[in-house]
């Protein structure tokens, strides 16, 4: 029997929808495994200005969370095949940005449809002007590459999800290195401005990729313990994963043995505040997911399973198990997402 840990960002409904959201679902097996636990408790988001909450609590138990901010680029990278060699390595994201009249935001980066060949063109044009201030660039997949910068140990960045939608001002990357970041930045922005990448794309009605995202800082080499599976995960979490999927479907690989499960489905939803598709989201996962989880649980192939539901502003726990789920006297209901 199976021990799971199964992490759902944005599962939780920010407080002011939560009401109407609650009552729209119809979701029988969430309710079961989120009444009937052996323990639960919540968690307000002490400070998510460099990190939602789900992204904290992952960092503090894969064990890469120094100083308390979350330091996933060496683990990553040996995901990709990649060798941190001991330096001091950020991840990069290729994004996109969008300039209004009074301030800047960035797109959210499942939404650009970065192709790799689109990507492996970005990267070789970006890699020299990298290289030339001693900093290597590495590829790791299409959204996420890796840079070295030993010097700039110290800036202060938030992960994309943090900064996604919101006015870039107040996630400035902070830190005495900021500048050399800066000069940098700009000097791709301009290259890329250019590029046929771009100019293609923007035929193609898609938004051009005229930036990118540092962030996730690590001078550590070590891998994260434990096993992590992804599921609709971004890449730099699928690099963390022993196994990453599309889609949930394939649950039944994962209730074969212990480990920690990353869903990411509902989170492009959440972040664009697209309630309909998080409400589908929901529907989809309570079919694919948490309906063979409680099936699991009661037919004893899975002997406990840890739930760990976040918002942008909070996270909770729930325990379950096969005993906890006999507690008929406890009427199934979906209140704890409120």
């Amino acid at each position: 029997m199976s021990h799971i840990t199964l992490v759902l960002p944005h599962l939780l409904p920010l407080p002011e929808f939560a009401p109407d959201l609650v009552r729209a679902l119809q979701t029988p097996a969430l309710a079961a495994l989120l009444t009937r636990t052996s323990g639960n408790k919540r968690h307000p988001a002490p400070d998510t200005a460099r990190a939602l909450p789900h992204e904290q609590w992952l960092a503090r138990t894969l064990g890469v969370a120094p100083d308390g901010q979350p330091a996933f680029a060496a683990g990553a990278m040996r995901g990709f095949g990649l060798d941190p060699d001991g330096g001091t390595w950020y991840i990069v994201n290729p994004a996109h940005i969008q300039i209004a009249r009074s301030h800047s935001m960035m797109a959210d980066l499942r939404q650009l449809g970065l192709s790799e060949d689109e990507s492996r063109q970005l990267f070789e044009a970006a890699r020299p002007l990298c290289e030339e201030i001693g900093h290597p660039l590495r590829y790791g997949d299409a959204t996420t590459w890796f840079l070295r910068a030993d010097d700039w140990d110290g800036i202060d960045a938030a992960t994309p999800d943090t900064v996604t939608g919101m006015d870039l001002t107040d996630f400035v990357p902070r830190g005495k290195q900021a500048l050399p970041l800066r000069r940098l930045q700009n000097e791709v922005q301009m290259l890329w401005h250019a590029h046929p990448v771009n100019a293609a794309r923007e035929a193609r009605r898609l938004p051009a990729i005229n930036s990118f995202w540092l962030w996730g800082a690590s001078s550590s080499a070590g891998t994260a313990p434990g096993r992590v599976t992804g599921i609709d995960v971004p890449g730099w979490l699928r690099g963390l994963s022993d196994h990453s999927y599309a889609r949930p479907e394939r649950i039944d690989e994962v209730l074969a043995q212990d480990g920690l499960v990353v869903v990411g489905t509902l989170a492009a939803s959440a972040i664009a505040a697209d309630w309909g598709s998080w409400l589908q989201g929901v529907q989809q996962l309570e079919e694919s997911l948490f309906a063979p989880l409680h099936a699991a649980l009661v037919g004893g192939r899975v002997k406990e399973l840890r739930l760990v539901l976040s918002s942008r502003e909070a996270l909770a726990e729930f325990t379950t198990t096969a005993m906890a789920q006999r507690k008929f006297w406890r009427r199934p209901t979906l209140d704890r997402l409120s």
